[in-house]
């Protein structure tokens, strides 16, 4: 059984809203919503009834386009299909899938003023105008966003309760590990960036113990993908694709913007701008726009043609750079766990970086400022994150290498609106100049 952090999300929504809002659960294909879902129904209440609307017989839809006039026959054909008894209160319904079935949505709004039971919707692509277009949205519904299981989420697959409490712990104190204990969670780290968060490929590999059990499950997934945007992005297909294509080679760049005359010559952002939205919405990717002005909000001064765009699960990255390799042939794996990255570190430890602030609440921005006529002036920060009400620049470096000339003209020129500064990397922590430099896996402190 994987734990989730999700979970407790749900229980404070069940305990605090007690019927009076659905919850909406958004995510990529395959992060685990079903099953979380369906563990917390089984433990949480005496009965739940789950309606997966990817496979939902005609039978069912048309209960949910005729029947609804009358509730109490809504809900006693439904009891009756699924041979499930319901109980006032302490009965679940789980819509699945409910992008597919928009109808399902809208009746969230009758289905919560009844009161009598809790609703909890799962879908990806929720937010597409195809899957909104035709119903109005319920205001009794409240949406949480599911990722990727984040590294302590996967310290707890493998049976690891104990090392992040203590990883806190030298992050509050400003404590560093030691080398013997920093090495072995680095260790564990990179494993992580290898496998990624998709649950299927932490189960594979906890129960085979090696990777190419792991890269299986993952190229499937991608391979789903592929389909999934052949099926859903309409005309946009073939430019979704495009980008998606893209993303290893534009990642492994130095600056990891996403440079559009990749696409093609005279490419303009507005051709394909539905396109990265289109990722954007199904969570296949995690973009990071250019915040032009940390003086102020970061989302008010965005430049939104200036974009990086991050896969949303790092191990699928790792395989989707090497889709044309076997696994046998593929030295990736062993050159991360040894420490004897080359050209590709950069591009999956940054990544990686973006994962996990993405999942623990961050937007994600990054601040570009060239000079063409001095390059002294030229700027570039990987991430800004806002904490206490200050800008705090991120930059992550794959090794050890210390200089930081971006973040100290950073400085000079925001020092008023900026709060603590941070090198991620993959030594033990340490305090320097006024910059806080922290192991890699610390980034779930930020």
């Amino acid at each position: 059984m994987l734990r989730r952090t999700i979970y407790e999300n749900l229980l404070n929504w069940k305990n605090n809203d007690k019927g009076s809002c659905a919850i909406l659960i958004a995510g990529a294909r395959r992060v685990g919503k079903s099953y979380i879902v369906e563990q917390f129904a089984r433990t949480e209440y005496k009965s739940y009834i789950l309606i997966n609307f990817s496979n939902a017989t005609n039978e069912i839809k048309d209960i949910f386009l005729n029947e609804t006039s009358d509730l109490n026959m809504f809900f006693a054909k439904l009891s009756a299909f699924f041979k499930v008894k319901l109980y006032e209160r302490n009965s679940l319904f789980i819509f699945d899938e409910v992008q597919q079935f928009p109808r399902a949505r809208e009746l969230i709004k009758f289905l919560v003023a009844d009161g009598r039971y809790d609703y909890i919707e799962t879908g990806s692509l929720i937010t597409l105008r195809k899957n909104v277009e035709n119903i109005v949205i319920p205001s009794e519904e409240e949406q949480i966003e599911m990722f990727p299981m984040t590294f302590e989420e996967f310290l707890w697959a493998l049976g690891d309760e104990t090392t992040v409490p203590f990883l806190r712990e030298c992050f509050e104190k400003r404590h560093p590990l030691g080398q013997a204990l920093h090495r072995k969670v680095m260790n564990l780290f990179r494993i992580y960036m290898l496998v990624g968060g998709m649950p299927q490929s932490v189960l594979s590999y906890k129960a085979q113990n090696n990777f190419e059990a792991s890269d299986r499950i993952k190229r499937r997934i991608l391979r789903l993908y592929r389909d999934d945007v052949t099926k859903f992005a309409g005309s946009q297909e073939s430019k979704v694709l495009a980008i998606f294509d893209g993303i290893p080679s534009q990642l492994s760049q130095k600056e990891k913007k996403y440079n559009l005359s990749s696409l093609g010559t005279n490419v303009r952002y507005r051709e394909y701008e539905d396109a990265f939205i289109w990722l954007r919405e199904a969570m296949v990717v995690n973009t990071c726009f250019n915040s032009t002005d940390p003086t102020v909000g970061l989302n008010l001064n965005t430049e939104r043609t200036t974009q990086k765009c991050y896969m949303a699960d790092t191990g699928l990255l790792v395989s989707h750079t090497f889709s044309d390799d076997s696994f046998t042939d593929n030295e990736l794996y062993r050159d991360i766990l040894l420490d004897k990255l080359h050209v590709n570190e950069g591009m999956i430890v940054e990544n990686v970086v973006a994962q996990e602030l993405r999942s623990h609440g961050h937007r994600l921005f990054f601040f570009s400022r060239a000079d063409s006529c001095n390059r002294e002036n030229n700027i570039e920060i990987d991430f800004l994150i806002r904490k206490k009400r200050k800008i705090c620049p991120i930059e992550v470096k794959s090794s050890s290498y210390q200089r930081h000339t971006s973040i100290d003209k950073f400085y000079r020129k925001y020092s008023d609106t900026l709060g603590q500064a941070y090198i991620l990397y993959t030594k033990d922590i340490m305090e320097k100049d006024g910059i806080l430099y922290l192991p890699v896996y610390m980034t779930m402190f930020l």
